[in-house]
């Protein structure tokens, strides 16, 4: 912990945000403007549920790329920067390759390469999530998760808007080779990054994962799984759902993208500090509250004006969720096996989006996208049994 001290906050800030405003940019795209992508060739929403779940699969092998970033320390260069560099450098290939492939010829050959893209961002995520628990203090804890929800919406933000531009006025492969290059920015700080050196108390210890017998981290992990399906499976239908019914352009997709990262940033930024003062359970109400009502009107939307206020509210509940659950998890994170359970629990979240990915396109091809938004909403109410477990009675915060 010592030689982190020698990277200053606004350096460790700055670097954290950039890898998650990397991965924003890419995950915006599946989450949001891929099924749009992929429209364009003729392919149904059946098939872009399962493309999409097949992509974000690798997000589930988190658990076991966080064991091996705990365990081996890569040719002695450290046990966290070797392996983000070399997932950004996978991410930034593939990202250069999928343009190349047409998904209506090459279905298969298009998802393995979303699936190979997302193997390196989930091996980037998880060791970044390790580096910040090894080298943020406690008192940071909620800061540092507001900067990288942040970062990452911000990513959504930017690039949506501007790839729906590029795509529309330029070309598509344009889009996809600008993605390239933000993955490449934050390397040239990864690479200067001082890793903190491992200290007895924090070698890996194969008791720690016991930490998972605990009905409290059952019940969180739970509540991951939720709201990331609820919130990814509502956000994978919002543009071909304004598509269908206002007929929108794939510029405005993306300034519509733009609109509900702007409130995801929000939502992030803002979180932590509303969760400090109110506490986490209250936020957690809150949060699945607001992402209740936002989805449950989009379904009754007449409007594509109206849909902007509503997206908004979406993204803030996003953000809000994202940014409780993470400072939940990072503060119950046993050190000893700091990369591999944050790692498992949020895969047990991107299990959650996994499976609503497939479930909200299967959904909207056969009950329409309107009543898909409703019974996605209503999933928002399955979190409160779980308050209870979560939160131990008289005990706030876990």
């Amino acid at each position: 912990m010592e030689q982190s001290i020698t990277q200053s906050k606004t350096y460790r800030y700055s670097m954290f945000a950039l890898l998650y405003f990397a991965q924003g940019s890419v995950l915006g795209f599946f989450t949001a403007l891929n099924a749009i992508y992929l429209l364009s060739f003729g392919i149904s929403m059946s098939q872009i549920g399962i493309i999409s779940g097949i992509a974000l699969s690798p997000f589930v092998l988190k658990i076991f790329l966080g064991m091996l970033s705990d365990r081996v320390n890569f040719l002695n260069l450290g046990y966290r920067v070797p392996y983000i560099v070399i997932g950004l450098l996978i991410q930034a290939i593939c990202l250069v390759i999928v343009p190349f492939v047409n998904p209506n010829t090459n279905f298969g050959l298009y998802g393995f390469l979303a699936f190979i893209l997302m193997t390196g961002m989930a091996l980037y995520d998880t060791c970044t999530d390790g580096l910040a628990l090894d080298s943020t203090p406690a008192s940071e804890a909620g800061v540092i998760q507001g900067f990288m929800v942040g970062g990452r919406a911000l990513g959504v933000v930017v690039v949506s808007s501007l790839i729906g531009v590029l795509a529309q006025l330029v070309s598509w492969k344009v889009a996809f080779f600008f993605m390239a290059m933000i993955t490449i920015v934050p390397l040239f700080f990864v690479l200067r990054f001082k890793e903190p050196i491992k200290i007895s108390e924090r070698k890996f210890q194969w008791s720690a994962f016991s930490s998972f017998k605990h009905w409290p981290i059952i019940a969180l992990g739970l509540m991951g799984a939720l709201y990331s399906l609820i919130i990814n499976a509502a956000n994978e239908i919002v543009n071909p759902f304004l598509q269908s019914e206002f007929g929108i352009s794939i510029m405005n997709a993306g300034f519509y993208t733009t609109v509900w990262g702007l409130g995801v940033v929000f939502g992030g930024l803002t979180g932590g500090k509303v969760t400090d003062r109110i506490g986490q359970k209250k936020s957690v109400i809150f949060a699945a509250i607001l992402s209740f009502f936002s989805i449950l009107f989009l379904s009754f939307t007449n409007s594509s004006g109206i849909a902007w206020i509503l997206i908004a509210m979406f993204g803030v509940a996003y953000g809000y969720y994202e940014t409780v659950y993470f400072a939940i998890s990072m503060r119950k994170t046993n050190l000893h096996i700091a990369a591999s359970m944050f790692a498992i629990l949020m895969a047990i979240a991107n299990i959650g989006t996994g499976i609503g990915l497939p479930i909200s396109g299967i959904l909207s091809d056969n009950i329409g996208f309107r009543w898909t938004f409703v019974v996605i909403a209503l999933l928002n109410l399955l979190v409160f049994p779980l308050l209870t477990g979560i939160f131990r009675k008289n005990e706030e915060n876990l």
